[in-house]
């Protein structure tokens, strides 16, 4: 069996530390908000999809990078996105029930989609998209709680709101 060169132990650079460390910070941030109001994920569960999707974006960039662009091989390191989309979609489905009249988790689930995207950014070392969706976020799921908190209706499906006429 043919196998690609391996890379030594030794190789670990500042810049994958840096992509690595910068997810591994801002994935468990981004569930700080989950975590607090008792969601389903919360901080490890955040965490662990952004350094998952970051660690996956390096090891498919440099396995592009090593084999020449594709070449022969036909390698398309976009595919990164839909594995990661199916696996995030997969859980988001897990995380989202219809109890009493509501839904539930859908928050969550598309806070852990973007949580993904997040990871895929940090591992693709676009510094610009990290900040700008870290920031998105944050600001989403803070400044957008208090306001449905303030003056949002009741959100149940099918029934009408106790107070309206």
């Amino acid at each position: 069996m043919e196998l690609n060169p391996s890379v030594p132990v030794l190789a670990v650079d500042a810049e994958l530390l840096w992509r690595l460390g910068v997810a591994v910070i801002l994935g468990p941030l981004l569930g700080l908000d989950r975590e607090i109001r008792g969601h389903a994920a919360g901080l490890r569960t955040h965490g662990l999809i952004c350094v998952s999707a970051s660690a996956m974006t390096i090891a498919v960039i440099a396995l592009y990078l090593q084999f020449g662009h594709g070449g022969a091989m036909r390698m398309d390191p976009l595919r990164i996105f839909e594995a990661t989309g199916a696996f995030v979609g997969f859980l988001g489905a897990g995380l989202i029930i219809f109890a009493r009249g509501k839904l539930h988790n859908l928050t969550t689930a598309a806070h852990l989609w973007l949580t993904a995207v997040i990871g895929v950014a940090c591992g693709a070392g676009l510094w610009p998209l990290v900040a700008v969706c870290a920031a998105a976020s944050v600001t989403m799921l803070t400044a957008l709680a208090w306001i449905e908190g303030s003056w949002s209706r009741d959100r149940r499906i099918g029934e009408q709101h106790r107070d309206a006429p």
